[in-house]
């Protein structure tokens, strides 16, 4: 499934701290990158007086971002990575590949090597029925886990390059700079939904 923004609204924050709207006509994979990266998610939350629990998380595997929205508005996107198979989605363990789909946030918890760890539920009912499926059609081998323990966490100390230079080094997780899951960690809940596509 993928998350369409027909039309968008993307809110932009002036240096004097008011805000402009930019109107989008296509989806997600419109030529935009990075959308209030210099703001902090506090103050621009503050700013369209919105409440964590009005957030979702979109991932976008081919532009390489993390969008932090209210229905079809971004609020603020990061950059991230994937597993090292970037490109195909999650069928079983140690494929490498980050899973599609719409997930919920299961638990979240500090991480002594990767910052911190927001942790979702997959596999989900969908990810089973794809795995599955995988099986049946002989795509994967007929003994293979599906595995699990996927989420969004930061990157070993001093690894920020690993997200400038788009390297791809996870199992299976989405990773963003440590500066970035702490910000958005304080504003994700048990429950969230994150969407994960192509």
């Amino acid at each position: 499934m993928r998350f369409l923004f027909l039309p968008l609204i993307v809110i932009t924050f002036l240096s004097s701290g008011q805000h402009t709207e930019v109107d989008f006509t296509a989806d997600i994979k419109s030529d935009f990158e990075l959308v209030n990266y210099g703001f902090s998610l506090s103050h621009l939350l503050d700013s369209l007086k919105l409440e964590k629990t009005d957030l979702k998380i979109v991932v976008s595997k081919s532009k390489y971002l993390l969008f932090v929205v209210k229905d079809n508005l971004i609020v603020k996107s990061y950059p991230v990575v994937f597993g090292f198979n970037a490109i195909d989605d999650k069928l079983r363990e140690g494929d490498g590949a980050t899973p599609e789909g719409i997930f919920k946030i299961r638990a979240m918890y500090p991480h002594r090597y990767w910052s911190k760890f927001i942790w979702f539920d997959y596999p989900n009912e969908l990810s089973w029925v794809k795995h599955r499926k995988a099986k049946k059609q002989g795509a994967i081998p007929v003994n293979s886990s599906i595995g699990g323990e996927v989420g969004i966490h930061g990157v070993p100390i001093g690894s920020d390059y690993a997200i400038d230079q788009k390297q791809n080094w996870t199992l299976g997780c989405v990773s963003l700079k440590n500066k970035d899951i702490d910000e958005i960690y304080k504003f994700v809940f048990v429950g969230m939904e994150i969407e994960i596509f192509k």
